[in-house]
């Protein structure tokens, strides 16, 4: 029997917390479309190397990208890992620019092993984040439509919300070079849009839109790893992973406001995508990882808001990245730091006013510093990417996450 410290039911509390705190860690105007910006649930670790982490495989960190790499967890250590990030993001267009900045507590995720070959993870993490604030200067008819007169306008949108998701995970080794993992999650949250038109002549009726989205239900996603050790110096991991289609539980709500039409209240057509990805990792000597993912969200045939599909277009992400540490079997404090680096290249699953946006792409450096004897790490990356284009916005923004890794050895057996 395993015995685990009372300190572990704190961190369960904690998750709890966490898990109804409404998150919002975005300012981006394009957070207006779909579900918001998608989160990869990368830890911090894989953002410093550009977000690889399907074929990741290590006992030193949690991977709730992949559920089958819980097993790799030692039989004797109890994991936790908590990130915070900041962000700043600068947008502009051919009119000029704006400069945004904000952060929060992004995740809490845990592992243990079971037995020595059964795995265990739970935590919070995002699915997605709302967050906008702007305005535009425009032209619009006198008493809306009433008039072919056109008159000076405002128009003011703004969002915010998003979707959290609490997940449980297990993951089972099988004939020594098989990993095979199941992660279940349940999403809930709720996504506000708002947009007002108002002037300042007389004569002009404003009007306002309110639309609320309220959805929760059960997500699973199962995944397999196949790893390898080379003559004791080359380890080798192809991981897989997959989730179907789910159909999203819910409520819509329409209110307008300035017009004679009566609040819409339905169920909601919402799904979430069918998800494919691959990932090949390779470790050389226990120092020099190198990693590359590529995964692809099905959002074209899924319903968002209507029994119709095809509004949004399919997400594809390819990541590359490297980790090295100078001498694993070293002394030196210096020995055991970690140095990342990453790049990805990805798709928009939304379009705007129905044009495509270009290549989204980012690059991340990292760094991961141990607390001397202990293999608890320390974590800080930071991220540049570019979304968007100056025909429409373009989005510059960076990203700084910290995480802590807490690991330790927590259980032990009892002696008879």
């Amino acid at each position: 029997m395993y015995k685990i410290k009372p300190l572990a039911l704190l961190f369960f509390a904690i998750l709890i917390a966490h898990s109804v705190y409404s998150q919002n860690n975005t300012n981006s105007p394009y957070t207006r479309f779909g579900f918001g910006d998608i989160s990869d649930t990368n830890n911090g670790e894989q953002r410093a190397m550009g977000g690889v982490s399907i074929g990741a495989r290590n006992s030193t960190g949690i991977n709730a990208v992949n559920p089958a790499s819980y097993s790799s967890v030692d039989s004797m250590t109890f994991m936790f890992d908590l990130g915070a990030s900041a962000l700043m993001s600068h947008f502009s267009d051919s009119r000029g620019g704006v400069t945004k900045a904000n952060g929060n507590l992004e995740y809490l995720t845990l592992q243990f092993p079971i037995t020595k070959w059964l795995g265990f993870s739970a935590g919070a993490l995002p699915y997605s984040f709302v967050g906008y604030n702007f305005y535009n200067n425009d032209t619009t008819y006198l008493n809306n439509l009433s008039s072919r007169d056109t008159i000076p306008c405002t128009k003011s949108f703004i969002g915010d919300g998003g979707f959290s998701q609490v997940y449980m995970g297990f993951s089972a080794n099988l004939f020594k070079h098989v990993s095979l993992g199941v992660n279940a999650y349940y999403m809930f949250g709720t996504i506000n849009n708002y947009r007002d038109l108002t002037s300042t002549l007389s004569g002009f009726t404003s009007t306002s839109e309110s639309n609320t989205l309220k959805a929760n239900n059960f997500r699973f996603r199962y995944g397999v790893q196949f790893y390898n050790t080379f003559d004791k110096k080359h380890d080798v991991t192809l991981g897989l992973i997959y989730e179907s289609k789910t159909t999203l539980k819910g409520s819509f709500k329409k209110t307008l406001s300035g017009v004679l039409v009566e609040p819409i209240d339905s169920s909601s057509n919402f799904e979430t995508p069918q998800i494919f990805g691959l990932g090949l990792y390779y470790t050389y000597n226990k120092s020099l990882s190198i990693g590359v993912d590529y995964s692809l969200q099905q959002w074209n045939d899924v319903k968002f808001n209507s029994d119709n599909t095809g509004s949004l277009g399919n997400r594809s992400k390819l990541s590359i990245g490297l980790d090295f540490m100078p001498n694993p079997f070293g002394r030196k404090y210096s020995d055991h730091v970690h140095y990342r680096a990453g790049y990805n290249i990805s798709d928009s699953y939304f379009n705007v006013y129905g044009q495509n946006l270009p290549k989204n792409y980012g690059f991340s450096v990292g760094i991961g510093l141990p607390l001397k004897n202990s293999s608890t790490v320390l974590n800080a990356s930071l991220e540049y990417g570019k979304i968007g284009s100056l025909d429409l916005l373009k989005e510059d923004f960076y990203k700084l996450t910290f995480n802590f890794t807490f690991n330790e050895h927590w259980f032990f057996k009892r002696k008879l």
